[in-house]
């Protein structure tokens, strides 16, 4: 089954409900920067957070990054989205070992441990909005609630889940975001508090075979759940080779031609899909002249 995003809205639309399966894209990403366990795991809960944020976005253009910048041996994450379902990602240090927690769940938040949460959405004004918070405990689906109280004042709740298998593939990868209205009842949010602090852990309801659509199902099957739409959602790099070139164009035109005079060809790879793109001398002066 391809990943999806599910839109909906409960509680005579004073809730809104994003829920996804993302286990191809994590997937993907894996296979893509080699990731070590907790690594996929970190990654992986920040391209399903971005898949879902991605589609709250409303221009056909309009892009959302989310950046993480922190102590730990991970250094930091970054992904971005668009509107229409495509999240790319990468971590900058994807080979990070940590022994396990309790009950053997991956270290996201040792890797990550102290830093700053930012999340920048170009929407085609003059200048992005940027919104950043210090991480509460690295674990991401904390962070983002954090975040989106504190700086969109938006009450949330965030549920992020990435199962490893013991051979370093994705078994499972998903989770919802549930947002407050600023007319929701204190009856409603009173219920959604205790629903949510009995509820089942992501990666547990994934297991047992829920779907976006049963997630929320589980979360807010008497609060008037209804879906409005569902999405296609994918690990998805635009890059080329045009692009890559434009970047090199961009490089000190010293820096060109040290690199030009040593005579060697060049490889140059996409930070997001790892992709290799080789340039001959004659294509890097070629670009040197543009």
């Amino acid at each position: 089954m391809s990943d999806y995003i599910v839109r909906a809205t409960a509680a005579n639309a004073s809730i809104r409900a994003f829920a996804v399966n993302a286990k191809e894209m994590v997937e993907t990403a894996r296979i893509d920067h080699n990731t070590s366990p907790v690594i996929t795991a970190a990654l992986g809960r920040l391209l399903a957070a971005g898949a879902m944020m991605g589609s709250m976005m409303k221009g056909e253009k309009d892009v959302l990054t989310l950046r993480i910048q922190c102590s730990g041996p991970a250094k930091g994450l970054t992904v971005t989205a668009d509107s229409h379902g495509n999240v790319k990602g990468f971590a900058s240090n994807p080979d990070v070992d940590l022994p396990p927690k309790a009950q053997g769940k991956l270290d996201v938040g040792g890797a990550l441990d102290l830093g700053v949460l930012s999340v920048i959405k170009d929407m085609g004004l003059k200048e992005p909005y940027v919104g950043q918070c210090q991480l509460q405990t690295g674990e991401i689906a904390e962070d983002l609630t954090y975040y989106f109280a504190t700086s969109e004042q938006t009450p949330s709740a965030v549920g992020l889940g990435v199962l490893v298998e013991k051979d370093g593939s994705v078994k499972q990868a998903g989770g919802f975001i549930l947002q407050l209205m600023p007319y929701t009842s204190d009856e409603v949010i009173e219920k959604l508090e205790k629903r949510i602090a009995e509820m089942d852990t992501v990666t547990n309801m994934l297991e047992r075979g829920l779907s976006p659509e049963g997630i929320l199902e589980e979360i807010l099957g008497d609060f008037g759940l209804e879906i409005t739409d569902t999405l296609d959602t994918q690990f998805y790099c635009d890059c080329s080779k045009a692009k890559v070139s434009r970047a090199l164009s961009t490089i000190n035109k010293k820096d060109l031609d040290d690199i030009i005079n040593d005579g060697e060809s060049i490889e140059v790879k996409c930070q997001f899909c790892n992709k290799a793109y080789n340039f001959e001398i004659e294509e890097l002066k070629a670009i040197r002249e543009a």
